[in-house]
């Protein structure tokens, strides 16, 4: 969800959405940096300027850059992601399901999981955590970079999902540790079917004002049988994903003929089967083939030994039910409500011709 902010800087309030916004002071910003700047070097670090303005580009929560400059004469650009809850984007508040805000798990994704592991991430410099305040706030890397979605080269795509082919691989079998630590929402049989419920319940409404059609009469065939998809993809191996690998949340920058890849926004970061993100990444204007290339890219990256060697004749068919979960999700995720223009697509009718295609309807 993108929330469009102000560029005027402002030292006492940021506007976003329209409504000011209370955030960390400067004097408490200052000593949080300089704590985690200093245990991230393992030296003292000071803070000798700072200057802090609203990104524009803020998703779901307000997002400030700093300009930090160091006694030692070296200076940082930074982000800073306020998860408190009250730090959400009016625009965001209005439509994302309640149940799905927990603020720790980005910050304990980026702390437990991203940190160690050179996959090319923002790098994370410290976390605000104040449970009694409910303050929470993570300080990371600016990476440099355009949007994947504002790159019209396929071969940069298919690099991508390769970058996404590898950290898949990498963490397979690892699923329970990182559950653990993280706090990563879990695809499971519960999960699916909640989201068929939520579709279920928002096109029922939005039919009511209409007769009933073959869209709704179709929507209700795919609820019966929705537990074949259910099975289905809780039959597949889980990895770490990401949840959102959309290419609005994906920077990428080349340096030296080699792209760096960037995920950004792990609020939805989870344990799942990898194909998820894959479907997400090829969700949008991709022709047939198109989609087949960045399957194919990303077959070509799943390691042997990483615990699912699927053929690519499965990894098709599963990447079709996970494109129809993703679609059923969308339909679930707000009543009365309609995708960003950078998601918008006709998921009901991507639904039900994937339903077809899987041989569901």
């Amino acid at each position: 969800m993108v929330g469009k902010a102000s560029k005027r800087r402002s030292r006492a309030v940021i506007h976003w959405d329209g409504a000011p916004k209370q955030r960390i002071g400067t004097a408490e910003l200052r000593a949080v940096l300089e704590e985690a700047l200093s245990r991230r070097s393992g030296t003292q670090r000071r803070v000798a300027g700072l200057a802090r303005w609203p990104s524009i580009y803020s998703t779901s929560f307000a997002i400030e850059e700093l300009d930090v400059h160091l006694s030692d004469g070296t200076s940082l650009r930074l982000l800073l992601k306020d998860l408190s809850k009250g730090a959400m984007l009016e625009s965001a508040r209005r439509v994302k399901p309640a149940f799905l805000y927990d603020p720790m798990r980005e910050i304990e994704t980026y702390r437990t999981i991203l940190e160690s592991q050179g996959l090319g991430t923002a790098a994370c410099y410290g976390a605000i955590v104040d449970h009694r305040a409910g303050r929470y706030g993570l300080l990371l890397e600016k990476v440099q970079g355009v949007e994947l979605r504002r790159v019209g080269d396929l071969a940069t795509w298919q690099k991508v999902a390769r970058w996404l082919g590898v950290m898949h691989g990498r963490f397979m079998g690892e699923t329970e540790r990182l559950a653990g630590g993280a706090r990563l929402l879990r695809y499971d049989a519960d999960f699916y079917r909640l989201w068929i419920r939520r579709a279920r319940t928002a096109q029922g409404r939005r039919a009511e004002s209409s007769p009933p059609g073959p869209v709704s009469s179709g929507m209700e065939r795919l609820a019966r049988r929705y537990d074949q998809v259910v099975a289905r993809l809780a039959a597949l191996p889980a990895t770490f994903i990401h949840g959102e690998f959309y290419a609005s949340n994906v920077l990428v920058h080349e340096t030296e003929g080699k792209p760096r890849v960037c995920p950004v926004d792990w609020e939805m970061a989870a344990v799942g089967p990898g194909p998820i993100d894959l479907a997400a990444l090829a969700a949008g204007g991709w022709n047939a083939d198109e989609k087949k290339a960045l399957a194919l890219a990303y077959y070509a990256a799943l390691a042997p030994g990483d615990g699912w060697a699927p053929s690519l004749e499965e990894l098709l068919t599963v990447l079709d039910y996970c494109r129809l979960h993703l679609a059923v999700q969308w339909l679930g995720w707000a009543s009365g409500w309609s995708p960003p223009p950078k998601h918008t697509q006709d998921w009901l009718g991507e639904a039900l011709t994937l339903a077809k295609k899987l041989q569901l309807m």
